[in-house]
């Protein structure tokens, strides 16, 4: 049965395609529900009009099923709260 954690780190390696960071860092998560072997995921984009976004989701899901304890994962794509990067992240982006 797959952590939170085991979750979290096969998120950490989508990596999105613009901005070069992974979605994890990039705080696009912001919901991991792990319930026995199904894992459901809320996220958003950087901008509602993200190009990269349904790559996005469909690798998250694709990375997901492919771990050998997860069976199901699905993913919300929510844009309440709007993305926001946070001051670590404009410092490492190098921007604010």
């Amino acid at each position: 049965m797959p952590t939170k954690d085991d979750v979290i780190s096969i998120i950490k390696e989508i990596i999105d395609p613009e901005l070069f960071i992974d979605i994890w860092t990039l705080g696009l998560i912001y919901d991991i529900e792990v319930d026995g072997r199904n894992v459901d995921i809320k996220m958003t984009f950087t901008s509602v009009a993200c190009p990269a976004g349904p790559e996005l989701v469909g690798e998250v899901k694709s990375k997901l099923e492919a771990s050998e304890d997860i069976d199901t994962a699905s993913v919300e794509v929510v844009f309440d709260p709007p993305w926001q990067p946070s001051e670590d992240l404009k410092a490492l982006m190098g921007i604010g």
